[in-house]
């Protein structure tokens, strides 16, 4: 076995049968049409991910609803038919290419920069959002001040995740669904103590916080049904507040874990800046590994700095099932061929996603190989 292999066994996702464990991780490049639809730029985009040899393709983050899950001007949507059906050839030109495609579902709650269908923004209460909105989702200045949501926006957001997942599977035919719960978008914004000062059943300690992805991933399964994989991806820092951590650290962590593994998922994808560092201080466990100890049949993937090989291999055997890549991705679209013939892998340029992160035409020319 040459010092790689480990990066290329195949793994079992549910039904779907991956030839490597590597997967594109979820970005954000706001290139779809302004009414919310994939744009042939995106084809061509999710296309050569799959030519390059990635085995699992996660989209960004798809909009759920058309009431107040929209979180960025040019972000593409699951809300309706249309929208669903514009996703068709992208998964078709993926499947063409031996890949396997997961939708990501995202309601951006306090965090929505730009949304058509409302002029106000909901969270779980009514707080002000740390930090600035960012420029390359073509953001400027503070967030709005959410509105707290009611039992009845609530529910119809939880419907909204569910009715996305259907259209997923149903008309655009997307392998498997991901519940974004992670970056600080409304599920996050529900688990985080600071953002969530409920005193309702959705609030209290981080169990009770927890209860709407809980909610979220039971209805999103119950839509799909038992065969199609559902996961749930998760972080501990957010978009706009990069520090951020888990006031209880292990403990809350796993408290948190045992309370997903009566969600019915399939998968857990755990994101960090450095996915391989301790998860709370300069010491301990990462975060893959404590979810490792606490769900242990439960496939992982994990996200966060893993481009080097050697970072990759290391997650695998921090209890990692797939490893999830970004910039390597965006540097090295063809990253697990090159890897497989022993070709130099290029350094991500931070250029390619400003002064917007929307989709380059330099991107789609770049040359492989």
């Amino acid at each position: 076995m040459s010092t790689h292999d480990a990066l290329f066994q195949p793994w079992r996702l549910g039904r779907l049968s991956l030839p490597n464990r590597l997967a594109l991780a979820p970005m954000t490049r706001v290139s779809a049409t302004p009414d919310g639809l994939a744009s042939a730029a995106m084809q061509r985009y999710y296309q050569r991910f799959a030519q390059g040899g990635f085995g699992l393709l996660i989209t960004e983050g798809l909009y759920t609803d058309q009431a107040f899950s929209q979180g960025y001007a040019g972000q593409p949507g699951l809300s309706d038919a249309r929208q669903a059906k514009a996703w068709r050839p992208i998964v078709d030109a993926v499947h063409e290419a031996g890949g396997a495609i997961v939708a990501q579902l995202m309601h951006a709650g306090a965090l929505s920069q730009a949304n058509r269908f409302r002029d106000a923004s909901v969270g779980p209460s009514a707080i002000q959002p740390k930090g600035e909105q960012m420029a390359s989702y073509h953001g400027s200045g503070p967030y709005r001040l959410p509105r707290a949501m009611s039992e009845a926006e609530i529910a119809d957001a939880v419907d909204g995740f569910a009715q996305a997942a259907r259209l997923a599977v149903e008309v655009a035919g997307f392998d498997a669904v991901e519940i974004h719960g992670a970056n600080g978008y409304l599920l996050d914004q529900f688990l985080t103590d600071y953002s969530n000062q409920r005193e309702d059943g959705w609030g209290g300690d981080i169990v009770g916080r927890a209860r709407l992805s809980l909610e979220v991933s039971r209805a999103v399964r119950q839509a799909v049904g038992s065969e199609v994989p559902v996961g749930l991806r998760l972080s501990q820092s957010k978009v706009n507040d990069f520090e951020h951590r888990w006031a209880g650290a292990e403990a809350d962590a796993l408290r948190l874990f045992g309370t997903l593994a009566q969600a019915d998922l399939d998968y857990l994808h755990l994101t960090a800046y450095e996915a391989w560092r301790p998860a709370f201080g300069s010491e301990g466990p990462s975060l893959t590994s404590l979810a490792r100890h606490s769900l242990p049949t439960l496939s992982l993937i994990a996200n966060g700095g893993l481009h080097e090989p050697e970072r990759a291999l290391q997650s695998l055997g921090d209890g990692a099932d797939l490893v999830a890549l970004a910039r390597g991705a965006l540097a090295n679209p063809d990253w697990p061929q090159r890897l497989r013939q022993g070709l130099a892998l290029k350094t991500f340029d931070p250029a390619l996603l400003s002064p917007q992160a929307g989709i380059k035409a330099s991107e789609l020319d770049q040359p492989r190989g």
